[in-house]
């Protein structure tokens, strides 16, 4: 998906909010870790960029920038939620849009539940993403002091530490593009003057008046608010919905397609028989010197084998949350909707496969990882093919890997080697692999 063409709306006490619109069917406005925003860079940050396509596949995605932030006019002159409330009323005026969906994340969501109990009338469904109800409470934690009293004396080291706390202190390229990103999105003192004010924010003790359906989502692997504040938000809410996911907000891969089903359900949209699948990991397996096993054990003996083998193969998917595809005789095709858990799969299929006793099995292996197409169960496209054509560059014994996966699993503890660029059949641009060093581990 193309960068989206940035447009203006102008709030009414005169602030210039800079917002996007992408996607076609019912509005959701999306409030994106505010401040730390920005409608244009949001869409070269990989982790955001399948959020926002994936929303934008059924609805209508609009994204903005608060005051103070990204694109929208600089060096305002308040920043309380009442404040903030006012950008989003003018980037809906702009739009016409009368009733949405509302997501909030971090400290998005304490906009979004004061915007919720100040609107109710246009806020159809309200979303949480790792949110929190009270500033006061938030920045009690004593990792939360500890970032603001480096925020106010050390911008860069800030966003450094901040990066590197979400996406993980091994990970290195990632975090640091990430950290340049959070200094495009805000200064540092408009990012100490908004979390000034939402510090004094605590809408705790309105939670209950809230009327809206209410899907509250939290990151097991995020600290900061943590389940335990879900928990007592979810409770707090009327008509409120808990979701738990996996992994961090940096990691779509691992829970994108759970909360846009539940918000499709919620919304009551349906998917078409074609529809995308959402983002996908794709791995294929080939048995190497299949036809020569054939014809050396013969077909009594050799079918005992390849029985063995999809044995294997099934019992290693089921155990990694691996969804089988179809099998072509001598290989498997299967998808999964966490990157991480296809490359541990890949790991203990190879590892099952090292430990077999009888007839050798060697296994080649390769992934990637995109969008496919989904039709009466099978997948379809561009990553598909891809993925087969790296499964086909592969030794026995061997995990080959798109650049697009290796960077999804950064900093999950796997160890890469790369194995350089080829040209794939049917493709016209270069594709970077990685072997994926299974024994090292």
């Amino acid at each position: 998906m193309k960068e989206p063409r940035i447009q203006y709306a102008q709030t009414s006490d005169g602030v210039s909010i800079a917002f996007a619109a992408v996607g076609e069917g019912p509005p959701l406005v999306y409030l994106v870790g505010s401040p730390l925003t920005h409608v244009q860079q949001i869409w070269r940050i990989p982790s955001y960029t399948w959020w926002n396509e994936r929303l934008a596949a059924t609805r209508k995605l609009v994204l903005l920038d608060v005051r103070g932030s990204g694109l929208s006019e600089r060096d305002v002159a308040a920043f309380s939620l009442s404040d903030l409330c006012l950008d989003v009323d003018a980037v809906a005026d702009r739009l016409g849009l009368d009733s949405f969906v509302l997501i909030g994340a971090q400290a998005g969501g304490l906009i979004g539940i004061h915007y919720a109990l100040t609107r109710p009338q246009r806020v159809s469904l309200l979303g949480l993403f790792d949110a929190y109800p009270s500033g006061k409470h938030y920045f009690d934690f004593p990792q939360m002091r500890v970032f603001i009293a480096m925020m106010e004396t050390d911008w860069e080291l800030f966003t450094e530490a901040l990066a590197n706390y979400f996406y993980g202190w091994t990970v290195g390229e990632p975090a640091r593009q990430f950290a340049a990103f959070l200094r495009e999105c805000v200064t540092a003192r408009d990012a100490q003057r908004f979390f000034e004010a939402v510090r004094e924010s605590d809408l705790s003790p309105h939670l209950g008046e809230i009327t809206q359906p209410v899907l509250v989502m939290q990151h097991r692997s995020i600290p900061i608010p943590g389940v335990d504040t879900a928990k007592a938000l979810a409770a707090g809410i009327p008509n409120a919905q808990l979701l738990l996911l996996d992994g961090t907000w940096l990691e779509p891969a691992n829970d994108i397609d759970t909360v846009v089903g539940v918000l499709d359900e919620l919304q009551g949209i349906g998917a078409s028989p074609a529809s995308p699948a959402g983002l996908r990991t794709v791995l294929f397996t080939d048995l190497v010197g299949h036809t020569a096993m054939m014809s050396r054990l013969g077909d009594e003996r050799g079918r005992a084998v390849l029985r063995e083998h999809e044995r294997i193969t099934r019992e290693v998917l089921k155990a990694n949350g691996g969804t089988e595809v179809k099998t072509m005789g001598d290989g498997f095709m299967a998808s999964f909707g966490s990157v991480t858990k296809s490359v541990e799969c890949a790991i203990a299929l190879q590892r099952a496969f090292a430990e077999h006793k009888g007839e050798w099995l060697a296994v080649r292996v390769g992934l990637n990882a995109g969008e496919p197409i989904e039709e009466d169960g099978d997948l379809f496209g561009a990553t598909v093919i891809l993925a087969s054509r790296i499964a086909a560059k592969a030794e026995g014994g061997e995990i080959l890997v798109a650049d697009t996966v290796r960077g999804l699993c950064s900093g999950k503890g796997f160890l890469f080697a790369d194995r350089g660029e080829f040209v794939a059949k049917g493709f016209e641009d270069p594709v970077r692999v990685y072997e994926v060093r299974w024994r090292d581990a």
